[in-house]
């Protein structure tokens, strides 16, 4: 299933057009606030499908029946570009675990680049929902491959996919490499450009929120 949450009108689209606006993007602090906060509304979106029961609470002045998550969620992002957006789910999934994945783009001199998997950090989310926030869904290899991996540890009871934009390519790649997912996205771009980056995109995530790396 794939959710477009900038389809109807809301504070998604603020968020988006100000994390694509190239002034915005000037201010790094603006720029992964902006991306957190989409990380917020999509955790809030994706509480509305888990299971719940009620559980007892005691007030000042008496007990009450409160409807509440039945089980945390686990966490996953994809270093470094996915840590504001998986921040931001954090911020609502607050005591859920957390995995961490090493995957980067491999740069070749002919401009072609392979997937690198080099760290896997995760607790079991057997049976359990998982949540994989990548900022960027470009090509799909990426998080197919880091899914594949992640899948080899476990079998969740269902896979969200968090990106703050999609590629209909990425999105294609995921539809036929992955069952049993949700994929929740701020927009959907048609085009990927030579180096495989998202157009009009934003450009790249991880250096508009930490800085330019040296590509190797």
């Amino acid at each position: 299933m794939i959710i477009n949450l900038s389809k109807n009108n809301s504070l998604v689209n603020q968020f988006i057009s100000e994390i694509r606006d190239t002034e915005v993007q000037k201010d790094r602090l603006r720029f992964r606030r902006n991306i957190e906060r989409f990380g917020e509304i999509a955790a809030y979106e994706i509480s509305k499908t888990l299971e719940y029961t009620l559980r007892e609470v005691q007030t000042p002045l008496g007990k009450i029946n409160i409807s509440v998550l039945k089980e945390q969620p686990v966490l996953a992002t994809i270093l470094r570009a996915g840590l504001p957006l998986h921040n931001g789910l954090l911020n609502y999934f607050d005591q859920a675990d957390n995995a961490f994945i090493s995957a980067y783009r491999h740069h070749h001199d002919d401009g072609t680049f392979d997937i690198k998997l080099e760290y896997l950090a995760s607790g079991s989310f057997e049976n359990k929902v998982l949540i994989i926030a990548d900022p960027m869904l470009a090509t799909g290899h990426s998080m197919v491959q880091t899914l594949n991996q992640l899948f080899q540890l476990g079998k969740p009871l269902h896979t969200h996919i968090v990106s703050v934009i999609a590629s209909e390519s990425g999105i294609d790649k995921v539809r036929n490499s992955i069952d049993n997912y949700t994929l929740w996205t701020g927009a959907i771009d048609k085009e990927l450009n030579s180096m495989a980056y998202i157009v009009p995109g934003l450009g790249d995530a991880g250096d508009l929120a930490f800085g330019e790396k040296i590509q190797h």
